[in-house]
């Protein structure tokens, strides 16, 4: 399949407010336009979780990361810089974006995207994509595509038709949540 076709078709869903399942960065996930709430609250309602429970952000370069989170810590490009594998930073403060995007604390979680065809639907989006496991809340996130529940997959708007090139030990992003203290925790690893 053609990659800039799958972007163009994904674009067009996504500025409509649709939501997509994809191939992401670590696993098969679902996705909208990060500033576009009520598309958040659809994610959240396929997923049967609550309707504003945040998303991560998935971005395509140190703009964007600069657009949507205030005081970012200098230990935060480091650690982006220096992580070879998938990894999300929660922050203190999220702005330019919706609630369910950004948790109700002001808190952010945002992942700069290693991925080509992540990275070229984002910068053609011009904004961030959310990401979340393509699963209903509580159940196990799939590892494999088959393994994909029924619901979800007759519940998004555009399966994108590129199977992933992945190993054999899918596992989500490491999770770290970094306080503008400089506190650093380790939520996922």
């Amino acid at each position: 399949m053609n990659l800039g076709k799958e972007v163009k078709t994904c674009i067009d869903i996504l500025k409509s407010g649709g939501i997509i399942l994809y191939p992401a960065d670590t696993m098969w996930g679902l996705g909208c336009d990060a500033t576009n709430q009520e598309a958040i609250k659809k994610i959240n309602r396929l997923k049967q979780r609550d309707e504003l429970q945040p998303l991560i952000n998935l971005v395509e370069n140190d703009n964007q990361i600069n657009k949507h989170v205030k005081n970012l810590p200098d230990v935060a490009w480091d650690l982006f810089d220096s992580a070879e594998d998938p990894l999300t930073l929660i922050l203190d403060i999220g702005m330019n974006l919706p609630q369910g995007a950004i948790a109700e604390n002001g808190n952010i979680a945002i992942r700069r995207i290693k991925n080509e065809f992540c990275e070229l639907l984002i910068r053609k989006l011009n904004r961030p994509l959310t990401s979340t496991s393509a699963n209903i809340h509580g159940k196990p996130a799939p590892k494999r595509f088959e393994d994909i529940n029924p619901i979800i997959l007759d519940g998004v708007d555009y399966v994108v038709n590129l199977q992933p090139v992945w190993g054999q030990n899918l596992k989500p992003s490491t999770i770290i949540r970094l306080g503008n203290g400089g506190e650093i925790k380790i939520i996922r690893n």
